[in-house]
């Protein structure tokens, strides 16, 4: 089988992780690193090999390398445009999270796919984790009861120097177009989509409401704390709570709440705890399947893809509930202080109330923090035009 050519768009920044993904694969006979789109191009050591074919213009570095996939690892504004380039010549895709800064600029890019007939995967690479579908099969089985609820929490820690690496970070809008680089939409995405699909919503249609409190520390526009409560077109509630400004950095999970016990799992690990009524805690670990190898395997094989844009459009309603929010609350001075040394600020006790929002369900101001606006009019039905 020969390997596919793909070519990257985006190599600095998180596009590093992608060059050393993409060279695995090479190595393992999968792909072929066919070119390189920057805007400053790189050298040797950073595309971890022989240099392949450079140029900043996509569509024309697709053409001249006959690329089979793309990958796109571009500020989040930008990523319609170029999915769009790409699928325009029958150039597969994987596109990292968030897929789009709008659900409209989501419905542009996915319908353009779709008509254009190539295959799309979007990055959440915490949906390839085989905990993913062990965790359906537990609750399948009755092992935790009827479930009740999902929850989600992310204390991270981001110094201020984070919000400056690009200059779209931290921002909700740039020159007149949507960024909505915030906590939940970006750094911790992978936590809201993740839950959405512990939940069994993933799709646009299963979203009957959301709830947002957003907040910020730091000195941005977007939000660096935040939390979310959607509530399924079942009827399941969803809540996610998400700081950057943490007193400690803590692994992320998802925590699948059950009449006679729960589930953890922590994503980023691929492990999961079981505890339930009569039994003793249970811990496993499972693998995982990279995207884009899904999506090699898909295109030679015909695997099915493991996160197509429609299981993402529950994900983009959780966005467009927080483009269309009132820009977050800046937290006034005494909710936070600086970590000497470090160049980073904290909001003490955040770490407890993310934890707390995702064992309850709860939102920040439910929890009786002072700081956390209220949402005097929660959404109970979500729009978007």
């Amino acid at each position: 089988m020969s390997r596919i050519p793909v070519v990257l768009a985006g190599a600095r920044g998180h596009g590093r992780w992608h060059v050393a993904n993409i060279r695995r694969l090479e190595r393992a006979g999968l792909v072929r690193l066919a070119g390189i789109c920057e805007l400053t191009p790189l050298t040797e050591e950073e595309a971890g090999g022989e240099l392949p074919e450079q140029s900043a213009d996509f569509g024309t570095l697709l053409d001249s390398t006959g690329a089979r996939i793309a990958v796109i690892c571009t500020p989040i504004p930008t990523h319609t445009d170029l999915a769009l380039t790409a699928a325009r010549r029958g150039v597969h895709l994987l596109l990292e999270k968030p897929p789009a800064p709008s659900y409209a600029e989501f419905r542009r890019m996915a319908d353009g796919v779709a008509e254009a007939g190539v295959a799309c995967q979007v990055g959440f690479q915490s949906l390839g984790s085989h905990a993913v579908p062990a965790i359906r099969e537990l609750v399948a089985s009755g092992a935790v009861g009827e479930v009740t609820g999902i929850g989600g929490a992310g204390a991270w820690v981001r110094d201020e120097a984070y919000f400056r690496r690009a200059p779209w970070s931290g921002r909700r809008r740039l020159n007149g177009a949507d960024v909505i680089d915030g906590a939940l939409t970006n750094p911790l995405a992978h936590a809201v989509a993740t839950a959405l699909a512990l939940g069994g919503g993933t799709r646009a249609e299963d979203v009957a409401g959301i709830e947002t409190e957003l907040s910020h520390a730091n000195d941005i526009e977007a939000d660096d704390t935040s939390c979310v409560r959607v509530t399924t077109a079942r009827g399941l509630r969803v809540t996610v709570a998400a700081t950057l400004c943490a007193e400690r950095a803590d692994e992320p999970y998802v925590l699948l709440h059950g009449s006679r016990g729960r589930i953890t799992f922590w994503y980023k690990q691929d492990r999961v705890l079981l505890q339930r009524g009569g039994h003793g805690p249970e811990e496993y670990q499972y693998g995982r399947t990279d995207l884009l190898e899904n999506l090699v395997a898909h295109l030679t094989t015909g695997a099915g893809l493991l996160v197509p844009p429609d299981e993402t459009g529950a994900f983009m309603r959780v966005v467009e509930a927080i483009r269309r929010a009132p820009d977050p609350d800046r937290l006034p001075d005494a909710a936070w202080r600086h970590v000497p040394g470090e160049s980073r600020r904290v909001v003490p006790g955040i770490d407890g109330l993310v934890a707390a929002a995702a064992d309850t369900l709860s939102l920040y101001s439910e929890l009786g923090a002072p700081w956390a606006p209220r949402t005097e009019h929660p959404l109970n039905e979500v729009s978007t035009r």
